[in-house]
C-alpha cells in the first residue's frame, strides 16, 4: 500500500511539473488577476448580496452570495450597463451580448455572454452561485459604461429570448474594479 501511494504521489508531481503557464486550463486562477465586486441591492436599496468577477485563464469567474433574497429559483444575468436605479433596475440595460447570440444555454443559437445559471435561494435568504464563463474579459465587462449583475423574480428557462422568461428584476449590483 505504501509503495502504491508513493508511486501515485510521484506520478502526480511529475504530471504537475510538466505543466507550463501556456497549458493553463480555462478557469484556473492567475497571479495578479484583476477583479471587480458588486454590492447587490433590492428595490428598497437594502443589500441582499455580493457578487465578484475575477479574471481567470480564458474567461471570467463569477461568484454570488445572497444574504437576503426571497427563497426560490431566480434567473441571474450580467447586464450591459453599470447602473442600478430602483425600483425596476431597467437602467442596467439588456444582457451582455457582444457576440449577438440568442438567450440561453439550451437555445441552439445561444447563449448570451451574460447568461448565468439559475440562483437557488433557501428559506433563510441564502444562496450561492459560481461559474466560469469562457471567452469573457475584464476589459469587456468594465467597458466605458460598466456592467451589472441582475437577479430576476423567477427561474430562467435557459432558452427563451431575450431573458428566459425569468420575470421582473428584483435585485441589481454594479461591478466596480478592485484596486491592486
Amino acid at each position: 500500500m505504501r509503495k502504491t501511494m508513493i508511486a501515485i504521489m510521484g506520478t502526480t508531481v511529475l504530471t504537475l511539473g510538466a505543466c507550463t503557464n501556456n497549458e493553463m486550463q480555462t478557469g484556473m486562477p492567475m497571479a495578479g488577476a484583476m477583479s471587480a465586486t458588486a454590492t447587490v441591492i433590492d428595490s428598497s436599496g437594502r443589500s441582499v448580496g455580493r457578487a465578484t468577477a475575477t479574471d481567470v485563464a480564458g474567461g471570467i469567474r463569477y461568484t454570488f452570495d445572497s444574504t437576503g433574497l426571497p427563497s426560490g429559483t431566480h434567473g441571474a444575468h450580467i447586464h450591459t450597463t453599470g447602473r442600478c436605479d430602483a425600483p425596476d433596475f431597467t437602467t442596467a440595460g439588456g444582457h451582455w451580448n457582444p457576440t449577438t447570440m440568442q438567450h440561453g444555454t439550451m437555445n441552439p443559437r445561444g447563449p448570451h455572454e451574460g447568461d448565468l445559471p439559475n440562483l437557488i435561494v433557501g428559506t433563510g435568504g441564502r444562496g450561492t452561485l459560481g461559474i466560469t464563463v469562457p471567452g469573457q474579459t475584464m476589459a469587456g465587462l468594465l467597458d466605458t459604461d460598466g456592467a451589472a449583475i441582475v437577479i430576476h423574480a423567477g427561474p430562467d428557462d435557459l432558452k427563451s429570448d431575450p431573458s428566459g422568461n425569468s420575470g421582473g428584476r428584483i435585485a441589481c449590483g454594479v461591478f466596480v474594479a478592485n484596486s491592486g
